[in-house]
């Protein structure tokens, strides 16, 4: 084989300059807003807290986050002895810088934007459509399209899409067994499946007569091999060097939504699904801190299809998850209009979990119930609740901000009711509302080292927000897209 409307903020959190200072407050408070005490809340500050001689620069009392003037008179006057900032003192300073003007149109098609991702060095841009468009922007070259692909054997939509490590070869998946793979890296720019390049196809099902979807597609680490969440309640792992698939796991009783890796390592499987549960699996015999849970080898998820560990607390179906990176922490978007924040060292045996959920509910064409909102689910795990944001209609996505130039502080989640929403991880507060769109926001992304983020929605368009922008007056040409009643 080839490859074995305009934003909504408070300005007074903003100085002068448009940088955040504080947090706008939202009518219902999240349950984060207490200001989380727990571990990740200490590593979220020491990854965006300044050194603690360029904390006191100029008299007066002490405030954070510290100006950036003072940030930058302590580095020139060599306040921490080491002549430059280091990267929480850069943090400290970038993180407040939001990307929230704007915004500039990117692209604009006829159909709706069901994925869009920066590449992991963020020179490159995927938005994938409806109508069976993908498109591969150049970010460093004025976003030009790099590639246009024309996918095959299309259901439904575009699911998900995924970069290999490389950045040479792009999965993409739809409500089919077959994932397909197209060469990102070589010089055609339009792509029509198997007539101008080839989109190798990738069968997921073990039996010849199986029938499901992918919602979710996710290379490893080391790029030789694709995870996948399906409407079979299962997750498979395709090997692509033997060309086949390696395993299924029983994973869950109702869609997985959403599958993601904890860490670089590769070992660790987050997954998400309708029954509500967020589940670990891994791929080797080791214990966790404590031994606060056990981690079976991948061999005895062929024979048991056992988990991990359970993490309870959503009262309806997860539509996406996130890790934190560190192996550790991650955050879910569930259809109880709420993102959580978790710690996997809470997760619970696998036998103790009970069902909660209204069967009289559906996502895709229904309001959620007022008298749900306060609802909490008795055992509830989370570290931490966010809530203002809707998740309706579709599997609308949240992530962590960027590392490198905000330490992480931040979460951040499209929208059903045509937003993206910016949460402090820390305090729970609702620090930014980006609106502009005439339809649900399903999937959003923030540049990896620039103060920029990219929002897609079902109105087709493709739209950058930024600190501080360019000069140009935004403009945008949005024509109207045919909408359908419920989509996945």
């Amino acid at each position: 084989m080839s490859y074995r409307r305009r934003f909504g903020k408070d300005n007074s959190a903003c100085d002068s300059g448009n940088a955040v200072e504080g947090s706008a407050s939202s009518e219902e408070a999240n349950e984060a807003s207490k200001s989380l005490d727990h571990e990740v809340a200490h590593l979220t500050k020491l990854r965006s807290r300044p050194h603690q001689h360029l904390r006191g620069v100029l008299p007066g009392k002490l405030r954070f986050p510290v100006s950036t003037l003072k940030m930058l008179m302590g580095r020139e006057g060599n306040y921490s002895g080491r002549g430059r900032f280091s990267s929480a003192d850069a943090c400290h300073v970038l993180s407040r810088y939001l990307p929230i003007n704007g915004p500039w149109g990117v692209d604009q098609l006829n159909s709706p934007a069901y994925v869009s991702q920066f590449s992991n060095d963020g020179l490159f841009f995927v938005a994938g459509f409806q109508g069976g468009h993908i498109r591969i922007y150049n970010v460093e070259k004025g976003w030009t399209v790099q590639k246009d692909i024309l996918t095959k054997s299309l259901r439904w939509t575009i699911t998900d899409t995924s970069l290999s490590p490389d950045q040479r070869f792009l999965a993409y998946a739809s409500m089919s067994p077959i994932v397909h793979i197209v060469n990102a890296g070589s010089s055609t720019t339009e792509s029509l499946a198997n007539i101008t390049e080839i989109h190798e196809a990738l069968d997921f099902s073990v039996d010849y007569d199986e029938e499901f979807g992918i919602f979710s597609v996710k290379f490893s680490t080391d790029g030789r091999e694709l995870v996948a969440g399906s409407s079979d309640a299962s997750i498979h792992v395709y090997d692509l060097q033997a060309n086949k698939v390696s395993l299924k796991i029983p994973a869950h009783t109702s869609d997985v939504n959403t599958v993601c890796f904890a860490d670089e390592t590769g070992h660790l499987i987050f997954s998400g699904s309708d029954d509500n549960l967020c589940k670990i699996f891994s791929d080797r015999n080791f214990s966790i801190i404590d031994m606060l849970l056990q981690v079976w080898d991948r061999r005895c998820f062929i024979t048991k299809g056992q988990a991990a560990g359970v993490l309870m607390g959503h009262l309806q179906g997860i539509t996406f998850i996130d890790s934190r990176g560190d192996g550790r922490y991650l955050i879910s978007n569930g259809k109880d209009q709420t993102t959580k924040l978790w710690d996997i060292r809470k997760m619970s045996s696998r036998n103790m979990y009970p069902r909660i959920t209204d069967c009289d509910w559906d996502y895709r064409w229904m309001e959620y119930p007022a008298h749900a909102r306060t609802s909490r689910h008795p055992l509830d795990q989370s570290l931490a609740t966010y809530r203002d944001h809707s998740v309706l209609r579709t599997l609308i996505r949240c992530y962590f901000s960027p590392a490198y130039s905000t330490g992480q502080k931040y979460i951040y989640t499209g929208s059903s009711d045509h937003s993206v929403y910016i949460y402090d991880l820390v305090t729970g507060a609702q620090v930014a509302k980006l609106f502009h769109h005439d339809g649900p926001v399903r999937d959003c992304s923030w540049h990896p080292t620039y103060p920029m983020l990219v929002s897609s929605s079902w109105d087709g368009s493709i739209v950058r927000w930024e600190f501080p922008g360019d000069d140009q007056v935004p403009t945008l040409v949005k024509p109207r897209v045919r909408r359908r009643r419920a989509f996945y």
